[in-house]
């Protein structure tokens, strides 16, 4: 996003109660110069949307930058957005304070089905998902964490400015309430992506933070609004943390199987779809995780039994396995 374009014709990009509200912001800061001398400078590089910089001729120079990739995984900078996070967090904004991820979820199977062949549903197992939403659901929709989330938490959707090093959180497209959780996993799932490469939409998921760079962000996290967290609440999180990778690779999955369907823009959005749906299928298993399986007593075989699944062994004839029964169904 370094490279910018100059809008001159301002009037035509913002509606005029846009324009008012922002005179009117910038009539109450007292480092503005003229309130009339507002310039927009279009940011390059969002995939869905147009970004803009909003600026006036003040009487001192601030540097403010987009992060790139390899700045999330800077200790120092994560540790800003830890704490910016936790304050967006406690924002109390209008709306039913209820996840709106598993509404989404199921809105955004829905649309992709209906852009997609017979052949991309089969192989892109859209039915299969639908199952495993609702088995998400049903694992994680007790989760009383709820917050005011941002959803989309990537890099480019992050500013820093480099004198005060304070961070500035932008890009409210996808905001509503949410479990904190899925906000922190999505941003985790996020530091595998780099959207500024000749290959954009390629996903390493190498990159994903290991297990010290995720307990120091939840860390600094708890601890910015005066907490002081112990090593068992970390852990607890953490946990759940995981569980919630796993919504937000269907969501963004879903996302991209929709966007090849309506975006003209350069980019493979159904790979993309494709490696956070082969990333769903692949870190299932390691993950205890809500999901439904045949158990095996002797020789006999009970179906449709709702099992917390954290190991599966086989030794001969039987499964050794250690779970916590959560629900039995109906045949």
């Amino acid at each position: 996003m370094e490279s910018t374009e100059k809008v001159d014709a301002i009037g035509s990009r913002l509606p005029a109660e846009a324009m008012r509200i922002l005179k009117s912001l910038a009539s109450q800061w007292d480092d503005i110069i003229d309130v009339d001398g507002l310039q927009m400078i279009r940011l390059k590089g969002a995939m869905t949307n147009e970004v803009y910089q909003i600026k006036w001729p003040t009487n001192r120079e601030r540097s403010r930058k987009t992060l790139s990739a390899c700045d999330l995984r800077d200790p120092d900078i994560s540790a800003l957005i830890a704490s910016k996070l936790k304050e967006f967090h406690d924002l109390d904004m209008p709306g039913a304070k209820k996840a709106l991820v598993w509404d989404r979820l199921r809105e955004w199977l829905n649309a992709a089905k209906s852009m997609c062949s017979a052949e991309e549903t089969g192989a892109l197992r859209l039915d299969a998902i639908e199952e495993e939403i609702e088995i998400l659901y049903k694992c994680l929709a007790s989760d009383q964490h709820i917050a005011f989330c941002h959803n989309d938490l990537q890099y480019g959707n992050i500013m820093i400015d480099e004198d005060t090093r304070s961070i500035t959180i932008i890009d409210y497209e996808y905001a509503c309430y949410n479990p904190f959780m899925f906000d922190i996993a999505n941003h985790f799932c996020e530091m595998a992506a780099d959207y500024h490469t000749e290959t954009p939409h390629a996903l390493e998921y190498s990159k994903y933070p290991d297990l010290e760079e995720r307990r120091r962000f939840l860390q600094v996290y708890l601890s910015s609004s005066g907490n002081h967290p112990i090593n068992l609440d970390i852990n607890n999180i953490l946990e759940e943390v995981e569980k919630y990778t796993l919504a937000s690779h269907l969501l963004w999955g879903l996302w991209g199987v929709i966007s090849e369907h309506v975006n003209e823009i350069d980019f493979d959005y159904m790979e993309y779809a494709k490696q956070r749906f082969h990333e769903y299928w692949l870190q299932k298993p390691k993950i205890k995780f809500l999901t439904v399986k045949c158990v095996k007593h002797g020789n006999e075989i009970v179906r449709g039994q709702y099992i917390m699944e954290s190991v599966i062994m086989c030794r001969g004839q039987g499964w050794l396995m250690d779970t916590q029964l959560h629900e039995t169904m109906k045949q």
